[in-house]
């Protein structure tokens, strides 16, 4: 039962390392515009931060408002305390009646935690796909404001990568 439980929760912990560091990797980069007309590095920033405004202004997106990763919570803290807790005081009754009170909280303990997890796995799935879908909508809405951004400042005279 150890051996299931152990299982379980470095499945889940994977899963979760791995749903962050995919969300990480999709964000698209941030370009970066090349002076093409001699440009100081003053007025770079300058234009730099003319075309933010501008970009800002004409998509609706400011990408310093936008999380980098996108989290979504659910209460799954205690799920399997709880759910164990239950099954556990199932497991005493069941014992009682079958004359072994301590045998039936442990495997009624067991039961419960084995279901905590698997419940908690859903949750967290439903987090990650929830996750996921905002991330896609930020990426999209980055793309858009890079797109303008990178318009503006091609306008400007920079070579933007």
């Amino acid at each position: 039962m150890k051996r299931i439980i152990k299982g379980l929760s470095l499945t889940l912990v994977s899963s979760v390392l791995f749903t962050d560091l995919t969300i990480a990797q999709s964000l698209p980069p941030e370009p970066f515009a090349y002076p093409t007309k001699e440009q100081t590095p003053q007025q770079q920033e300058q234009d730099h931060y003319a075309c933010y405004s501008w970009a800002k202004e004409q998509t609706g997106v400011d990408p310093s408002q936008l999380s980098a990763q996108t989290t979504a919570q659910s209460s799954q803290q205690g799920t399997v305390l709880r759910t164990t807790g239950k099954a556990s005081l199932l497991g005493v009754v069941g014992g009682a009646i079958g004359g072994n009170v301590g045998e039936g909280a442990a495997i009624g303990a067991g039961v419960g935690a084995l279901a905590g997890l698997f419940k908690r796995r859903e949750e967290q799935q439903q987090a990650t796909q929830a996750t996921n879908q905002a991330a896609a909508q930020e990426q999209q809405k980055l793309q858009t404001y890079y797109r303008a951004w990178t318009a503006c400042m091609e306008g400007r005279g920079y070579t933007v990568k």
